[in-house]
């Protein structure tokens, strides 16, 4: 069974917006970030509040930057976090245009894409907008702990990504192609620590990235670079071990949005996750360097540990996905 899809007519993305919270805008990306908060409530009396305005500013942002009106983007393809994607809904409810909300964890931004793309290079719809987000305090006492309870992080733990990012894809030949999705399936080695999500992470992106050369008979020189969306340091390292084992070796390619967006020091550990990683780190960083031509091939490849609090206080283990989109300038 086939999971690689080529797009015939490569819709592009034709703009994209950022946002981040104070902690990922003193990162390694920072100057290229279009809004840099430095206050993580944005204004709102609750942290969910805050993530439902920080990607409704994230899609306003990406019509904004591509010149298009509401009444222009035919869909809204959206994703985040928090339990019934409400982030994403209360964000939507505010544009009066078809809405798509989808769900796939960390692994949400790609999941759009591949919808979106395929959509538009179907003709069905000629602009579609995708965005994605996450809060590091929303995410945190869903996924493990009240922060009034101040417990001690993992080592292992990753720190999510307080931001959202959004791109418009569009019918136009006027920006970075979508030449191919591989769609991604789940993948679960029995990790059950819910602090451990880059360990339970790096099999499904191994699988989706193997997966993709096989079925495309590229290899990895063939891409500038391979980006994952939230392994942080050690999912990466497993990431890159299990390839080896199965004969792909991606260390000259591969870069890590999770790695990228920290300067890493103690408190982050890991680095970054969460919905909004990939989408904010790719939106301002990547996204550009596509189209200034800095980088002409680029494979995007976010991940998701689907678990819940409930699975996890079941003993659980974490189940997870990888979706893939080739992309180029």
């Amino acid at each position: 069974m086939k999971r690689t899809i080529y797009f015939k007519n490569k819709p592009c993305i034709i703009a994209t917006s950022s946002i981040a919270g104070p902690k990922e805008s003193e990162g390694c990306i920072s100057k290229y970030i279009e809004t840099r908060l430095d206050d993580d409530m944005f204004g709102e009396s609750t942290f969910e509040k805050a993530e439902t305005k920080l990607l409704y500013h994230a899609l306003i942002g990406a019509m904004k930057n591509a010149d298009k009106s509401e009444d222009e983007i035919d869909l809204i393809i959206a994703g985040d976090l928090l339990n019934q994607i409400i982030a994403s809904t209360f964000s939507v409810r505010n544009f009066q245009i078809g809405y798509m909300g989808v769900y796939n964890a960390c692994a949400t931004f790609t999941e759009s894409l591949t919808i979106g793309a395929t959509l538009v290079d179907g003709g069905y719809l000629k602009n579609v907008v995708c965005g994605t987000s996450s809060h590091f305090s929303s995410a945190e006492r869903q996924y493990r702990y009240p922060l009034e309870l101040g417990s001690t992080r993992s080592p292992l733990a990753q720190w999510t990504v307080t931001g959202a990012g959004a791109c418009v894809i569009s019918n136009a030949k006027n920006g970075v192609k979508i030449v191919s999705a591989t769609i991604g399936k789940i993948v679960d080695y029995g990790v059950t620590d819910p602090n451990d999500m880059g360990a339970a992470m790096a099999p499904a992106a191994a699988d989706t990235i193997f997966t993709h050369f096989k079925e495309s008979g590229l290899t990895p020189e063939y891409y500038d670079l391979i980006i994952t969306g939230d392994l942080g340091t050690y999912g990466s390292r497993i990431l890159k071990d299990i390839l080896w084992e199965k004969g792909v070796d991606i260390e000259s390619q591969h870069v890590d949005c999770g790695e990228l967006v920290y300067n890493i020091r103690e408190d982050e550990f890991q680095g970054g996750s969460g919905a909004g990683c990939s989408a904010m780190v790719f939106s301002a960083y990547f996204f550009r360097l596509l189209k200034e031509r800095k980088l002409k091939r680029v494979l995007l490849v976010a991940t998701g540990a689907l678990l819940s609090s409930v699975s996890s206080q079941q003993g659980e283990s974490i189940p997870s996905i990888a979706h893939a989109v080739g992309l180029e300038s």
